[in-house]
């Protein structure tokens, strides 16, 4: 099964809201498309740390973008195993 994987790396901020109404901002740091569907790695804006949240986009029934947590478990690995190895692809860890 061939995929279609397409990269694109942003620079810019989202705010999002929780089921409880409270708003929190990321860094939007990759998107990809995958098997038909439009993911987004995202940063804490306010944290310190290198850890990063997936996200999949979908329309609602009010034609508006959401995007919301993947809840398959093979999804989820696919998906996190490809930005894995296209953020990874573009740091270079090693210190001299």
């Amino acid at each position: 099964m061939a995929e279609n994987n397409e990269f694109e790396f942003e620079t810019e901020s989202v705010t999002l809201t929780d089921e409880d109404g409270v708003e929190k901002n990321f860094d939007i740091i990759g998107t990809l498309e995958l098997d038909g569907n439009t993911y987004f790695a995202l940063v804490d804006a306010e944290s310190d740390e290198d850890e990063y949240i997936i996200l999949k986009s979908v329309i609602d029934e009010n034609d508006d973008e959401i995007l919301i947590t993947i809840d398959d478990d093979d999804e989820f690995d696919r998906v996190a195993d490809a930005f894995d190895n296209e953020l990874m692809s573009e740091y270079d860890y090693d210190e001299e």
